[in-house]
């Protein structure tokens, strides 16, 4: 499986307060350890190779400390960073977050997230479409970051549509016109909603902007994520497959872990339906982790009969 997105660190300090601070009414927080994992894009490829798929990325990233530091990451878990491309003047995104009793208590954000310019952008077109045939799904992870052009994003979609290959994409911003005729989109119901211009509050609403992503954008499979509902599809007709949480105690990176195993199904060959309830499963076990988590092929069998 290709992976094509802004590669990010998401990275945790954990700790403990005890007192305020007598500088401004905020907590003191005495930091005991801090965890870097690959967020963004990166969280996709962490949950892909968790289910023990053979994945590769094609990123854009910075001359900074974070970008040695998602090369580190992605080589520890034994994934070639050959198609990350340098470009001088970006800093690849980090996002620290402050712990406390389980709690986070701040955000900082260190990023550049300007569009990434046309050499980059020329740079992966040529990577991939040397490589595109070496894949059994390709994913476009989108965090809004620059790297994901419109003109790129076409591109990408164009290509492998030419060369038979699904590519899923977890969509950012208001606009969708710059995933039309990919395979299918990820977004969740506020996402869809915002993109189609309606508010979904019941399965009227639903069907209307479900059918309506899947006219205006030319998808095979119209798709929406309803959190503690489920997941909602569309090709021939509307289906809610329910979702399969037991108890949520973070939803970070619940998006990424539905693309990368809704592609890791149907690079299985399963069918839609069968990939989507395999999806709820993954995302199941994820949810009831603190932090970007993941979830291993043992760890959603279990789950599965822990079910029944």
């Amino acid at each position: 499986i290709l992976v094509i997105g802004d590669l990010m660190i998401d990275h945790y300090l954990w700790g403990s307060c005890e007192r305020i601070s007598p500088e401004a009414p905020v907590q003191v927080i005495n930091v005991d350890s801090d965890t870097s994992l690959l967020g963004g894009a990166g969280n996709v490829v962490n949950n892909l190779n968790a289910l023990g798929a053979e994945v590769d990325v094609i990123s854009v990233i910075g001359e900074c400390k974070a970008s040695e530091e998602i090369k580190e990451l992605l080589k520890g878990i034994k994934v070639d960073t050959q198609y990350l491309i340098t470009q001088k003047d970006r800093v690849t995104s980090k996002k620290s977050r402050i712990i406390a009793a389980n709690q986070q208590v701040i955000r900082y954000d260190c990023e550049s997230t300007d569009e990434i310019n046309n050499k980059s952008q020329v740079a992966i077109l040529e990577i991939f479409k040397s490589i595109v045939n070496n894949y059994d799904v390709i994913l476009l992870s989108d965090y809004g970051k620059g790297l994901l052009t419109f003109e790129l994003t076409q591109s990408l979609i164009h290509i492998a549509n030419k060369n038979k290959k699904k590519l899923l994409v977890d969509p950012k911003g208001l606009d969708y016109s710059k995933y039309k005729n990919a395979y299918l989109l990820t977004p969740n119901k506020k996402e869809a909603g915002e993109a189609t211009h309606s508010i979904i509050k019941n399965n009227e609403n639903l069907t209307t902007a479900i059918k309506s992503l899947k006219k205006l954008y030319n998808l095979e499979v119209s798709l929406i994520t309803l959190s503690d509902q489920g997941v909602a599809i569309f090709d021939n007709e509307l289906r809610i497959h329910p979702t399969l949480a037991i108890e949520v105690f973070d939803v970070t990176g619940a998006g990424d872990t539905i693309l990368a195993s809704l592609g890791f199904a149907l690079s299985c060959n399963k069918n839609i339906d069968e990939a989507v309830k395999f999806a709820n499963l993954a995302s199941g076990v994820v949810v009831g982790k603190i932090g970007s988590a993941t979830a291993s092929l043992n760890e959603i069998i279990e789950y599965e009969s822990s079910l029944n």
